[in-house]
């Protein structure tokens, strides 16, 4: 499942990308192939934490397991 996360809040992406050009159809992100297609990964701090990616808009996304 993709979150957003924002400073002290987790949004559903239907909040957020909605609006994003890059979204797709459904007004989702691009996700395929366990990758995020509208932005890029971020380092995972440790094997606990979930993967993480920054789309173009700024936003930080989890997949969250």
């Amino acid at each position: 499942m993709l979150v957003i996360l924002m400073d002290e809040q987790i949004l559903a992406p239907e909040q957020v990308c909605q609006s994003c050009l890059l979204a797709n159809g459904s007004g989702q992100p691009r996700w395929g192939g366990g990758q995020l297609r509208c932005g890029q990964a971020i380092r995972q701090l440790t094997e606990q934490h979930p993967e993480q990616y920054e789309c173009v808009m700024g936003f930080r996304i989890a997949n969250v397991k």
